[in-house]
């Protein structure tokens, strides 16, 4: 779907009007009003995809390893942090989105407008690092699962990872939709690789059903439950997600805007639902295959893999292989535009996204040359990623309170007050955690 050039601007009279009567001015349909005209169903999935490719962050790599070490290790404790984090993730993601769809900026471009020119660098600064985190936990596993499939060694998987990332990136230059439809494919593999995983294994619903009650079990699932979090609440999905809506529709009034908001809304639901399930269906299978049969030592990918082929069948260790690739190649490619629209937003500065791909990539390889424990580094990458949260939602919700920057689409008092406390409890929780590793 191909952004279309506002409706021209229609005379109120012709030339020929007697005086004193007011011509008719024949109503030109808006580019939305067109496309409800093709029926509720069909608009309906051509505004769906935003929230999609923002999602895909939501099932990263760093998932992979957070949901399987703390299903192995703890069995279904923490299966609540997963569903808690997934519902803050709608919360956090739509007023993102809104942002886009109200304003017209993005979120960083919005903060660069309202605040100093020296707060939008150390913004772009520490958004710079959280991509640096994100991109090694997602180029990692992209490598990983090539290597688990092919048995490629993990610096070539890597240098591969990269042209995977350069071509699904290529799409975003014949049209929004093309890359919206693409990661969208990539996370409904990974969608259907769990799928089978949990029909095949079957988690107990009553563990399950158990593990939904908040309750912790020390600091070191804390430590887990803080990854968690950090892995589900992407810091530059909240930056991305405002430049996914910005312009997609044009809108003529606050009217318009509301029907976009609306349909918006359902994308995010649909999409980090999926996600959820995907995060919940992680680790879930972790507790029921590993912890419940005394493999609480299961911390690695590799380990995992192997597990489900010992344990389950090669399908089973096929079908987790081929998600985690899909999860490492699409979420590096969806990293990489978010790191683009930070730099652009903040600092005003605009350079190549392959160039940046180029770029980002080399911590990451890196991290595979020096043979660094890939599982290691994707957890304490989701602990890092969890400290940059509250420095993205807390402006986000700042800005999004204000009247004079979103208009008659500014937060309700109910909106806000779960914003500034989502802020405060991750916060919170970042801050006990520094205290347990230090005391």
């Amino acid at each position: 779907m191909t952004p279309v050039r506002p409706d021209p601007v229609l005379e109120g009279a012709s030339a020929g009007a007697a005086p004193g009567r007011s011509a008719t001015v024949p109503h030109v349909a808006s580019h939305l009003e067109l496309l409800l005209a093709k029926g509720r169903l069909r608009a309906t999935i051509a505004m769906l995809g935003p929230a999609f490719v923002a999602a895909i962050a939501y099932v990263d790599p760093g998932n992979f390893a957070t949901n399987i070490s703390g299903g192995a290790k703890f069995g279904y404790l923490l299966l609540w942090v997963v569903l808690a984090a997934n519902l803050m993730a709608m919360l956090i993601q739509y007023l993102s989105a809104k942002v886009g769809i109200a304003t017209d900026r993005t979120f960083p471009e919005l903060f660069r407008e309202h605040y100093p020119r020296s707060a939008s660098r150390i913004m772009w600064l520490q958004a710079e690092l959280m991509a640096m985190s994100t991109d090694v936990a997602e180029f990692v596993g992209a490598a990983l699962g090539l290597n688990l499939l092919f048995g490629v060694p993990l610096l070539w998987a890597g240098v591969m990872t990269g042209f995977i990332a350069f071509a699904i990136l290529e799409l975003q230059t014949h049209g929004f939709r093309r890359f919206e439809l693409a990661i969208t494919a990539l996370l409904g593999i990974i969608f259907l690789g769990f799928l089978y995983e949990t029909l095949k294994i079957g988690p107990s619903v009553h563990a399950s059903l158990s593990g939904l009650v908040p309750h912790l079990g020390g600091s070191e699932s804390l430590y887990v439950a803080v990854g968690i979090i950090g892995a589900t609440v992407m810091p530059h999905a909240i930056y991305l997600h405002s430049a996914l809506t910005k312009n997609r529709m044009p809108m003529r009034d606050d009217h318009e805007r509301r029907r976009v908001l609306r349909f918006e809304r359902l994308d995010i639901v649909i999409a980090l639902t999926c996600a959820g399930l995907v995060n919940m269906a992680m680790l879930a299978v972790a507790a029921k295959l590993f912890h419940s049969t005394g493999h609480t030592g299961v911390d690695s990918i590799q380990a995992a893999y192997h597990g489900f082929g010992n344990q389950v069948g090669g399908l089973a260790a096929l079908a987790f292989a081929v998600a985690l690739f899909a999860s490492g190649a699409s979420s590096s490619s969806v990293g990489t535009y978010a790191g683009q629209v930070v730099m652009s937003g903040f600092i005003n500065i605009n350079i190549s996204v392959l160039l940046r791909r180029a770029v980002t990539m080399v911590p990451a390889l890196v991290v595979l040359a020096i043979g660094i424990n890939p599982t290691d580094a994707l957890v304490l990458s989701q602990v890092v990623l969890s400290f940059g949260i509250p420095l993205a939602l807390i402006p986000l919700v700042m800005l999004t309170m204000r009247k004079d920057v979103m208009g008659v689409h500014v937060n309700g008092r109910l909106t806000t007050f779960a914003g500034v406390t989502l802020a405060a409890l991750i916060t919170a929780l970042n801050i006990f955690l520094i205290y347990q590793q230090l005391f």
